[in-house]
């Protein structure tokens, strides 16, 4: 197999992935020496879990003026609606562009844009479906308020969804990140909101399949094309 088919079924995988694999391999040995067709099927939820915590490099685009999503998944909501309280970020409503990942997304979440992040700040809560509109607001959660160069502000918030019970964030307050920068990781099925600054356009729609760190979700400047 030549090195870019390699490439193409083998990604590299986060530290945080790394005991799972160790456990559900080790579930596929004893499963193996239950019955052999139990180990195969061990060894496919080994090779799941791989990819669940695959983190593969992505070409984030270096023109100004655009956001780009922070997680893999379907663009599940669009619509204006009031950020978390815990933000900062005011009480008036904002674009909010939901991302759902399911389980058999890339994890790893990235920022938007280029900013400081202002304030981290994690509230705990429920573990609904996180395809629900209502899961703002109950689920577990850990957001980031952001400032831009220009000084506008955004928000990007983890949220924990049905099946997801660890939201990883190793982003602090006062942290300078690029756009597309690696800020944390949701295990195992989960939702990211994005809250755009006042005026700015978003570029994507409901249904649509986001890339993290590459697809432009939103335009800051009145410039950029779907």
């Amino acid at each position: 197999m030549s090195v870019s088919m390699m490439s193409t079924f083998v990604k590299p995988m986060h530290p945080e992935g790394r005991k799972f694999v160790a456990i559900f391999a080790a579930i596929a040995v004893v499963l193996y020496l239950v019955w052999e067709p139990l180990g195969w099927i061990g060894l496919g939820l080994t090779v799941w879990c791989y990819y669940f915590f695959r983190d593969p490099e992505r070409s984030t685009p270096e023109r100004e003026g655009i956001m780009v999503s922070p997680a893999d998944g379907i663009v599940s909501l669009l619509e204006p609606a009031v950020p978390p309280a815990e933000l900062g970020l005011g009480e008036a409503p904002m674009v909010r562009i939901s991302v759902f990942m399911s389980v058999f997304n890339c994890h790893v979440n990235r920022l938007p844009t280029a900013g400081v992040v202002d304030k981290v700040a994690y509230r705990p809560g429920k573990f609904l479906n996180a395809s629900l509109d209502k899961a703002s607001e109950d689920n577990e959660r850990n957001g980031l308020a952001v400032t831009m160069e220009d000084g506008r502000r955004y928000g990007v918030v983890q949220i924990a969804g049905l099946v997801a019970r660890r939201i990883l964030c190793w982003t602090k307050d006062g942290d300078r990140l690029a756009r597309g920068e690696r800020f944390g990781l949701i295990r195992f099925g989960s939702r990211l909101d994005i809250y755009l600054p006042e005026g700015v356009t978003p570029t994507v729609r409901i249904g649509q399949t986001m890339v993290a760190g590459e697809t432009v979700i939103a335009d800051l400047t009145g410039q950029v094309k779907e």
